[in-house]
């Protein structure tokens, strides 16, 4: 609960601070909370279908890095279709995916 509501400030912050649209910015954000909520809940059901090495970090490092591509995608799209231009979505989605590792690295701690 706690991550998701630094994640999607996060979100909201960079596609504010990108496209000077604090509309759009909680458009995303908003829309950000139920999509990643459910996408997460998705990836984390089909993870428990693969049986491979369910205490290696290998595994942990692999599902981490599927559950970033997964999520960075879901930001570019909706930060398209709510800005519906690409160079924001592209430029939102790159600067929250290197922030977020470092915040939840933080948030971890």
């Amino acid at each position: 609960m706690t991550w998701r509501c630094v994640g999607t400030a996060d979100t909201f912050l960079w596609a504010w601070l990108i496209t000077h649209k604090p509309l759009s910015a909680a458009m995303i954000g908003g829309t950000e909370v139920f999509t990643k909520i459910f996408l997460y809940y998705v990836h984390e059901r089909l993870w428990r279908l693969i049986r491979w090495a369910p205490q290696a970090r290998t595994r942990s490092f692999v599902k981490s890095i599927s559950w970033r591509l997964i999520g960075s995608v879901d930001t570019f799209i909706l930060s398209y279709l709510f800005t519906g231009k690409a160079t924001y979505a592209v430029t939102i989605m790159g600067a929250e995916a290197i922030t977020k590792i470092v915040l939840y690295y933080f948030h971890e701690r």
